[in-house]
């Protein structure tokens, strides 16, 4: 299959899903048209293997944010976004793998830029996992700086149960890597990226995220400029410009790095 025939393929494969997720209400219209930019140049630079683990981690990521929906409705108050992915979280999750590829397809020979490739998937899918499962926990997450129990949704709350989920999350990415190289060492690079990743997530998320509060409910939130209940939110800690994308951007950055350290 020569260039041209692969990227035409990779867009209309592209355009499909992407309208599938979005009649599925798994994104949104900015969401959808990022989608399509995201999976077209993904397997149009990388062919089946690069876009086997990108639908992998779309697929698995928006089947959980449906699971349980009614369980978790209670939570969206704390969260910036809802279940339906905007261009921005396609894009944070995404232009790191999109860079990667075509790195790929300029320099084929480097042999680093898959295990980066992975990472960067397997760091984003383990902090979906890890998200969507560890708030349905029976006992309430702790905050990773000093181990004191939260509200259950709060940006640095994690849980066993939340670990968990990220390490399969991660791991389900690593298998898939085997796609592309056939490694044992590779996999479990991936795996430990991915789950690093995540955790270096909870940890910003803990630290620098933005915050905001409610005056009216008199909770924290994610939400900006105004809480789901329609008041103005007000800046309590963290960096302004460091939301949620922000975070998922740098959490595949330490996914990257961490897989290419440990696959050499």
């Amino acid at each position: 299959m020569n260039a041209a025939t692969q990227l035409a393929l990779g867009w209309i494969a592209a355009a499909a899903i992407a309208l599938a997720a979005y009649r599925a209400r798994s994104l949104n219209r900015g969401g959808a048209a990022a989608a399509f930019v995201v999976g077209g140049l993904t397997f149009g630079f990388g062919g089946w293997a690069w876009a086997l683990l990108l639908l992998a981690f779309f697929v698995s990521s928006s089947a959980l944010s449906h699971l349980f929906r009614q369980r978790k409705h209670t939570l969206s108050e704390k969260f910036s976004k809802g279940h339906r992915r905007d261009w921005g979280q396609v894009a944070a999750n995404g232009a790191l793998a999109v860079a990667l590829a075509a790195v790929h397809a300029w320099h084929p020979e480097s042999r680093w830029v898959w295990p980066a490739f992975a990472g960067a998937l397997a760091a984003v899918n383990a902090d979906t996992w890890a998200t969507e499962i560890g708030v349905l926990a029976r006992s309430a997450p702790r905050y990773i700086l000093n181990g004191k129990t939260v509200p259950r949704g709060t940006s640095g709350g994690v849980s066993l149960l939340g670990f968990g989920a990220a390490l399969a999350g991660a791991a389900l990415i690593g298998v898939c890597a085997l796609a592309g190289e056939v490694s044992q060492q590779l996999a479990l690079a991936v795996t430990f990226g991915g789950w690093l990743g995540a955790l270096v997530d909870s940890v910003l998320g803990a630290t620098v995220q933005a915050m905001y509060f409610c005056p009216q409910c008199q909770k924290e939130t994610e939400h900006t400029p105004r809480h789901t209940c329609g008041t103005p939110t007000v800046w309590r800690r963290g960096w302004r410009w460091m939301n949620n994308d922000v975070v998922n951007f740098i959490a595949s950055i330490v996914g990257a790095i961490a897989a290419v350290v440990l696959s050499m």
